[in-house]
């Protein structure tokens, strides 16, 4: 069982058990680098919920449409933008040393991720209610301090690097 990342036009990143978990901690790692305003503690938040140690394994992904992108044509474009930086932070291979395993996957998957995320174009109007996206009360903004990464305290403990089996 796999997880989908979806986006417009037909367009969705597809993506196994263990791809999934590459993916979300090559964003982890460059979401926690990156945010600095409310919105993009929101999407590290979305990231959070991405961790199958804890939510299940197949049971993760998320739709563009369901993100909450602002209520005007520039706050929809700067969070666009935000996740692009992220996209090709993580496509520097930042901080991906500090990962104890060849992430072989990420850099496809990013890719991939990116030239979705490129081509949409989020509308206006806002995502629908039970979307899913973090509300500001739900933003990442504690912080693992061992991993050095954000995470989604209070709702669990440790981050994706914590929760790893084993």
């Amino acid at each position: 069982m796999g997880n989908v990342f979806g986006g417009s036009d037909g367009r969705a990143l597809d993506l196994s058990n263990g791809a999934t978990e590459v993916f979300v901690e090559v964003l982890t790692l460059a979401v926690s680098a990156l945010a600095e305003r409310p919105w993009h503690f929101r999407f590290a938040a979305l990231l959070t919920l991405q961790d199958q140690n804890v939510m299940g394994r197949g049971a993760v992904g998320f739709d563009l449409a369901d993100v909450d992108w602002g209520a005007t044509p520039q706050q929809r474009a700067r969070a666009r933008e935000f996740v692009l930086r992220t996209v090709d932070l993580a496509l520097t291979r930042h901080r991906w040393e500090e990962l104890g395993y060849e992430p072989v996957s990420a850099e496809a998957s990013l890719r991939r991720f990116r030239v979705m995320m490129a081509s949409y174009a989020p509308a206006a109007g806002g995502p629908p209610a039970d979307g899913g996206f973090p509300t500001a009360r739900e933003a990442a903004v504690a912080c693992c301090v061992r991993h050095r990464v954000l995470n989604a305290l209070p709702l669990w403990d440790g981050c994706a690097f914590c929760n790893r089996p084993g």
